[in-house]
């Protein structure tokens, strides 16, 4: 006895129910549960890029004389705090390792806004690189928290590289030795353009 050929439509009732999840309607959900690590990868690094990239959309800085609080609502927690002379209080907000901006926030000694700027431009980095004498705790005052720290100094310590707006690929990148003096500073190659990138 000839048999018809079973559509997606026509199932043989003696092999049952699909199930929930196993029909056309599910296409997904016969996939294999483990994922390709190097496709995982890429997605977390696409996914924190967008993140930077709309963060960076909607940053504008905030208006002189405006107070703490409406500063954190608008920002959220900053990534760092640095005491300034009179009781006054520098915020950063960095945007990740992927981000190219960082802004600082003055406030007073009454937690209002006395000035606000986005301290990752070619010029506030040539002005770092070119500072005589620099220790750690005032470069992290100055551009904030690093994106990436390695060890492997020209003197030992620690490599410390910021992302910043450039259309060339390059990160800057800044030598710290184990006492905190900054040594050599100069802008390289970003590695996920290139291999190779340290200067230092």
């Amino acid at each position: 006895m000839f048999r018809l050929p079973l559509s997606s439509t026509h199932r043989d009732p003696a092999a049952g129910s699909p199930g929930p999840g196993r029909g056309p309607d599910h296409p997904g959900r016969g996939l294999h549960p483990r994922a390709h690590p190097l496709a995982l990868t890429l997605l977390t690094g696409l996914l924190a890029l967008l993140a930077a990239v709309l963060l960076s959309a909607c940053a504008a800085p905030p208006a002189p004389g405006s107070d703490r609080a409406t500063l954190l609502r608008e920002r959220g927690t900053p990534t760092a705090m640095h005491a300034l002379p009179g009781g006054g209080q520098r915020l950063e907000f960095a945007s990740g390792p992927f981000g190219r901006e960082t802004w600082m926030v003055d406030l007073d000694a009454q937690g209002r806004v006395l000035a606000a700027r986005q301290v990752l431009t070619d010029a506030e980095l040539a002005a770092v690189q070119a500072a005589p004498e620099l220790q750690a705790d005032a470069l992290l005052r100055w551009i904030g928290t690093p994106a990436e720290r390695r060890a492997g100094g020209v003197a030992g310590g620690q490599v410390w590289s910021w992302r910043y707006a450039t259309n060339d690929c390059l990160w800057f990148q800044a030598s710290v030795a184990d006492d905190g003096r900054v040594g050599g500073r100069s802008f390289a190659i970003d590695p996920h353009c290139d291999a190779g990138n340290d200067r230092l």
